[in-house]
């Protein structure tokens, strides 16, 4: 009796039998059905035994196997990237609804200095100019960058409106004092306008938000949409 009470308590310490698990899927068939993960973790029989018999079935099962998790990371890649892009194009329709309701230079600057950073959950936002024949006093006001002439060819190239960086190494010639805080960096043309020598957005964050490769439409509709805004600014106090 002893010893039927000691095989019964190590049946029960070790977990279910394979009885229990045969009558458990018998009394519910939709079970796997229910819980496709459990499939991928089991062990397909072979057709065939032996040391030399190569069985095919089982070999292109693990192939497939092999490709269906391939599929579903690539999946949930996707996925991922959808819900970033979705995130940073609604923070930048945000940052433009701010640009919009500035009704002079002073908040459209404060808006870009200010608010941008917490709107595209970035750290520093900057924007400087080259010199003009005639230099308006709000482009030249604390804050704003000014170039020498040339620098936003030479910081973009002749043909580029958008650049991204991924380790920038910044004197202050483009974030000023929040140089020390900019590992990656996105810098947008801006383009001459009636009011405007030509110019540049840059905007920085101290981790890797930026990183060539990256799209870069939505930056560069950020910077079209500021030039209007400031040449409207300009404009109204004229």
């Amino acid at each position: 009796m002893s010893g039927l009470k000691n095989d019964a308590a190590s049946e029960t310490s070790s977990g279910l039998s394979e009885e229990q698990v045969s009558d458990f899927l018998s009394e519910n068939p939709d079970y796997l059905t229910r819980n496709p993960e459990i499939l991928k973790n089991m062990v397909a029989p072979s057709r065939w035994s032996g040391d030399s018999v190569a069985d095919m079935q089982q070999f292109m099962l693990e192939q497939l196997r092999g490709e269906i998790d391939n599929l579903r990371d690539c999946a949930q890649d996707v996925i991922e990237t959808s819900r970033t892009n979705m995130s940073i194009q609604t923070r930048t329709h945000t940052a433009v609804l701010a640009l919009l309701s500035a009704t002079n230079f002073n908040q459209l600057f404060r808006v870009i200095s200010e608010d941008f950073p917490l709107l595209l959950d970035i750290d520093v936002a900057k924007i400087g100019f080259e010199p003009a024949n005639a230099p308006g006093t709000e482009l030249m006001s604390t804050g704003v960058i000014r170039f020498l002439p040339g620098d936003v060819e030479r910081h973009l190239g002749a043909d580029q409106d958008v650049l991204l960086m991924r380790d920038v190494a910044d004197d202050g010639g483009l974030f000023g004092e929040g140089a020390g805080l900019v590992h990656s960096a996105a810098l947008a043309r801006l383009r001459p306008g009636h009011q405007t020598p030509p110019g540049l957005l840059a905007l920085g964050s101290r981790g890797s938000a930026f990183y060539p490769g990256q799209g870069t439409e939505l930056i560069g509709f950020l910077a079209r949409v500021l030039e209007r805004c400031i040449d409207k600014c300009l404009a109204t106090k004229n």
